[in-house]
């Protein structure tokens, strides 16, 4: 339960941060769609991460969406080339971080890129996506 706690504190830090305006103009854009959200309540907050970010502070870019119909699509933009992970956080009651129960367990969604449903803290390599010369598509799951 420690581990699971621990990684919601990290991805609220990791949310808490305003979004970053990177200053290349030049990279890539990548579009990521969450569509089976549970309600319009709060917010859902997302960071895009480097294996040298992921689980360990703030993202290098950190977005937050108001909801509509169960559905959220939001931009990261000019992402230069490599290896990223995406994380997200229904933030259902605008708080800026994770709930959970008396016993530990989280009382709101999240997911990551790629979808993996795991037990514990997730992982970078299981997380992780290439970026490379042209734009993605991304739907993260809850």
């Amino acid at each position: 339960m420690k581990t699971l706690a621990l990684f919601f504190a990290f991805i609220t830090l990791h949310t808490l941060n305003a979004q970053q305006t990177p200053k290349d103009t030049t990279g890539i854009t990548i579009d990521v769609v969450i569509e089976n959200i549970t309600n319009n309540n709060g917010k859902v907050l997302l960071s895009l991460n480097t294996e040298d970010t992921f689980m360990k502070g703030k993202g290098i870019m950190n977005l937050q969406s108001d909801i509509k119909d169960g559905k959220i699509h939001v931009k990261f933009t000019n992402v230069q080339p490599g290896e990223y992970a995406i994380l997200a956080l229904h933030d259902e009651n605008n708080n800026k971080r994770m709930d959970f129960d008396t016993g530990g367990m989280p009382m709101e969604s999240y997911g990551m890129s790629n979808n993996e449903m795991i037990y514990g803290p997730p992982q970078f390599s299981d997380a992780k996506f290439i970026v490379e010369n042209k734009d993605l598509a991304l739907n993260i799951r809850f």
